[in-house]
């Protein structure tokens, strides 16, 4: 596994940017590839009758490691980009030789969940993202987030495509429950979390540390659900200590 690249997932509603803080430290150790996901950031969304699926995202990751010729990577994400991964695993474990999931879970949307990310996605196709910062900052950063913080997420969440947002609450809320996928994942994983991560909280994360085979967690003192943007340097020393040298 030492010698396998990391592919990090980013989380919803934002796109790679999410990574900023800690691509130039990870990038000096390793070989670190942050896409973009369909319809966030510069990843256009398909032109496609197809319902909104994460199983469709996997195939891009598959298809893009395919492009970068990467028969295998150490794969992970942060929050939705944990469930693609998941997504990802069930679809080509083969092509996956560690795991990174942090601030994510493994089970599936309760119905009243389900209803809500389809609720977010007709409002943002309605009256686009403007209003999304204030409805979700709460539940993605700590209380002690600085304002910098805080504004830096606003831009990333506004900046993304209507469309994009609207795609990804769908497949997420259709998501499928991945702790059996997860069982069978014989690879080293890396767990991290945020202590004040309300969203997938602690107990959230020994869930998946309980089910992987062979897992690791970190737990992030006094940061929210999105620890890259608040804790990035949480984030690299979590991953960096973890991944053979």
């Amino acid at each position: 596994m030492k010698d396998l690249p990391l592919v990090l997932l980013h989380a919803f509603p934002v796109d790679a940017r999410l990574w900023d803080g800690v691509r130039a430290p990870l990038g000096e150790r390793l070989r670190l590839i942050t896409p973009d996901q369909r319809g966030l950031g510069r990843s256009p969304l398909p032109d496609t009758d197809r319902e909104p699926d994460l199983d469709d995202a996997a195939r891009d990751v598959v298809a893009l490691l395919d492009r970068l010729e990467l028969d295998q990577v150490v794969l992970g994400g942060c929050s939705m980009g944990g469930y693609l991964t998941m997504a990802v695993l069930r679809l080509a474990p083969e092509r996956v030789g560690g795991l990174v999931f942090i601030d994510t879970k493994a089970t599936a949307d309760t119905p009243e969940a389900a209803r809500a990310r389809h609720d977010v996605a007709a409002r943002v196709e309605a009256e686009g993202a403007g209003w999304m910062p204030e409805a979700v900052t709460p539940g993605l950063l700590s209380v002690k987030a600085p304002p910098e913080v805080s504004e830096r997420l606003r831009e990333l969440i506004t900046s993304q495509p209507p469309s994009g947002i609207a795609w990804a609450a769908r497949a997420m809320a259709t998501r499928p429950d991945s702790l059996e996928t997860l069982r069978s994942a014989d690879v080293p994983a890396l767990v991290v979390v945020g202590e004040e991560d309300g969203l997938t909280p602690l107990e959230a994360a020994n869930t998946l540390v309980e089910t992987l085979p062979d897992a690791t967690l970190v737990v992030l003192p006094e940061v929210g659900h999105l620890t890259p943007l608040e804790d990035p340097a949480g984030v690299v020393e979590a991953i960096l200590g973890w991944y053979p040298a």
